[in-house]
């Protein structure tokens, strides 16, 4: 059966994702500001969510049409295939979004879809009530520019949650964002990938991950792992598959800190991952770490001043941060921050500005090639 999908991601990330689609064997459809939609079969929706590295979830795709009034929304809702998913038990809850368009009241579209929905429903059972008290169904509605994309979530937990990071730093860089940022220096074996200021050890731990073609969802579950219409074989296979394809590598990781106590959470994070023999955690001062003759990457998120520390602050480490990175060239550099003018308090203009963002902050990932 032929499906169509649509990956979300955070804004920034949609040509990463939309490449790492098409290295997954996927039929790229569109793309979208945050979202990626393409077609494939029941595996993929495993593989889909087991594999992508830069999708924050992984939506069934019912049906897209025009929307323009309730009436519309209703109609197109009810002409979908709603019972070749929920059944005459399963719960389906309805959420969503509208932008830039005609209908704008979320808690009102939310309504028109599950009335559309259960009289579909009612049709194709031939019952009038539903208990909802078997598998969850989330239903998502996104309504862009007065065109509605109707859609199951396959996910559950956000894929950003890879399950190695139960507790971390405050303010810490989501999971996908700092794999676009590994992705973008990329890791490779005979260079040293250095995150000095790596707080929960994201960033050297998703850098380890792509460098060894590691699943970052080969470990945990999913919404759809319950829906009956996918074989559960499909999702052993894909994660066996996945096993399969991870490589054997030489590369290799610092992540280090100023802080003990973040150490030790970023330790425990890259023992989780079972990284213990790619990524080295240790203490160590951003500000005077030595190159030790190696060629290397730094990889860093450091205090934006405004979760962590003051703005002054910030302002001084970034600072001390340019004067004693320059003297690690030829070492790349590659810093993302939420603070606008960075690249004054550095020192130095970046070769390359990237926009992106870590959950709703807008960040920019500098880089520095010499």
């Amino acid at each position: 059966m032929t499906l169509t999908l649509a990956a979300t991601c955070l804004f920034g990330l949609e040509h990463l994702l939309g490449e790492e689609i098409d290295a997954l064997g996927f039929d790229r459809i569109e793309t979208i500001d945050g979202r990626v939609y393409f077609r494939t079969d029941e595996s993929g929706i495993a593989r889909a969510n087991i594999a992508l590295r830069f999708a924050e979830r992984v939506y069934i795709v019912l049906g897209r049409f025009r929307a323009e009034s309730f009436d519309m929304l209703f109609e197109g809702c009810r002409a979908l295939p709603w019972e070749a998913w929920v059944g005459k038990r399963d719960a389906f809850p309805v959420k969503g979004h509208a932008v830039r368009s005609t209908l704008f009241s979320v808690p009102d579209c939310q309504k028109i879809v599950k009335k559309a929905i259960a009289r579909r429903l009612e049709g194709a059972y031939g019952i009038s009530w539903f208990p909802e008290d078997g598998v969850k169904y989330q239903v998502e509605f996104f309504i862009l520019k007065d065109e509605a994309a109707l859609m199951i979530d396959t996910s559950g937990t956000p894929l950003h949650k890879r399950g190695y990071r139960p507790v971390a730093n405050e303010a810490p860089i989501r999971e996908t964002l700092a794999a676009a940022c590994a992705a973008i220096s990329r890791p490779r074996d005979n260079v040293l990938l250095w995150d000095p200021m790596c707080g929960s050890g994201t960033i050297a731990i998703e850098g380890a991950l792509l460098a060894k073609n590691i699943a970052p969802g080969k470990n945990r579950s999913f919404a759809a792992e319950a829906y009956p219409a996918i074989p559960k074989g499909v999702w052993q296979n894909e994660r066996e598959q996945a096993v399969a394809a991870e490589r054997i590598s030489e590369f290799e990781a610092y992540a280090s800190d100023i802080d003990e106590a973040t150490v030790e959470i970023a330790r425990e994070n890259v023992r989780r991952a079972g990284l213990t023999d790619t990524v080295r955690v240790f203490s160590a001062d951003a500000r005077t770490i030595s190159a030790e003759g190696r060629r290397g990457t730094i990889v860093t998120n450091p205090p934006y001043g405004e979760r962590l520390g003051t703005r002054e602050e910030a302002e001084a480490l970034y600072r001390e941060m340019g004067v004693h990175f320059r003297s690690l060239s030829p070492w790349q550099v590659y810093v993302i921050t939420s603070h606008p003018a960075f690249e004054r308090f550095y020192g130095k203009r970046a070769n390359k500005v990237r926009k992106l963002y870590n959950g709703m902050i807008p960040c920019f990932l500098y880089q520095f090639f010499k």
